[in-house]
């Protein structure tokens, strides 16, 4: 079987300069995108028997980068929001999917790749859309959290804080000791940059549901999700990754 990120992996313990992050997609992404009711059932009879494979096939990426000494394997799930959005629940029933039943089965299919790439450091990432300055779903996290944060086995979730579709800090409620949640505060959407007060006190709220030891700071995403990338420069993107090192240092170093 041809490898998924051999080529990339290869390319980063090479080049960089210290340790490196590679993503892989979650297995349910590819279950809720592409299983089609009257198409898909003639191979998989049910949205979770294609989610088994695609997770198989993950978690044998996953194993093989872990044990080429990748440091460090983070999973894009951003389907994950789409169940605290009620009209896009709505859209997958009317294509054959129990959402509700089924976040059961994608929280196993997920845990299989993460438990797959230990020793590594792993991370989940959940977004809602990205793609050229785009967004797809909204809704806060408190729908899912409960389920998501305790039994994800991964060692940090990294989750979309950029606009208010994203709700409030309460959720974090529901993440348990030893998990770290990094906060992406900084937009990936725009170029505009954001104030570094505003994202401290952004962090100050965070820390009322989570110590301050287990919060981390990133921007929302990628700068770019596809090869049509997003609506800001370089430059831009140069000075929102100082504005991360900036607020961090200041944050958690005292800096």
């Amino acid at each position: 079987m041809q490898r998924i990120a051999k080529n990339e992996a290869d390319f980063l313990r090479k080049h960089a300069p210290g340790p490196f992050k590679l993503a892989l997609p979650s297995p349910v992404n590819f279950a809720v995108i592409f299983w089609r009711q009257g198409v898909s059932d003639r191979a998989y009879e049910t949205p979770s028997e294609f989610l088994s494979d695609a997770a198989h096939i993950l978690a044998s990426e996953a194993r093989a980068l872990a044990g080429e000494g990748t440091p460090y394997l983070q999973l894009d799930a951003p389907l994950y929001t789409h169940w605290a959005d009620g009209s896009l629940k709505a859209k997958y029933g009317k294509l054959g999917f129990e959402m509700d039943r089924f976040l059961d089965d994608a929280v196993a299919a997920e845990n299989a790749v993460l438990d797959a790439a230990a020793p590594a450091v792993t991370g989940v990432h959940l977004c809602r859309g990205n793609s050229m300055g785009r967004w797809l779903a909204e809704g806060g996290y408190e729908p899912i959290a409960e389920q998501l944060f305790n039994e994800l086995r991964c060692d940090r979730l990294l989750l979309e804080y950029d606009s208010p579709r994203a709700g409030d800090f309460a959720p974090l409620r529901h993440v348990p000791k030893g998990k770290t949640v990094v906060l992406g505060l900084i937009t990936t959407k725009h170029g505009a940059l954001e104030s570094r007060d505003e994202i401290m006190r952004q962090i100050d709220k965070a820390a009322h549901y989570l110590p301050l030891e287990q919060l981390a700071l990133s921007p929302q995403c990628g700068f770019a999700s596809s090869g049509r990338g997003n609506p800001l420069t370089e430059e831009q993107q140069w000075r929102k990754l100082e504005l991360v090192t900036a607020v961090a240092r200041k944050v958690w170093n005292g800096a």
